[in-house]
């Protein structure tokens, strides 16, 4: 889960696994595989950061196979 702000202020967290892509033009949409679409603040390149951030710390939590 990453957080997020909505374009009226809200903060909120997304399943960044459910993210279809991201657009940029006044606002960020965020398209979700089911279609619907969110309206954020961050710009775009902030949250792919975000995504990776998240990411990274999953899979470092991972343990090592075959040891």
């Amino acid at each position: 889960m990453i957080a997020l702000t909505s374009v009226s202020g809200e903060a909120f967290f997304l399943n960044c696994d459910l993210i279809y892509r991201i657009d940029e033009a006044y606002d960020t949409i965020i398209t979700l595989s089911d279609g619907q679409h969110i309206r954020v603040s961050e710009p775009a390149t902030k949250i792919v950061e975000k995504i990776v951030d998240y990411k990274r710390k999953i899979y470092l939590a991972l343990p090592e196979v075959g040891k």
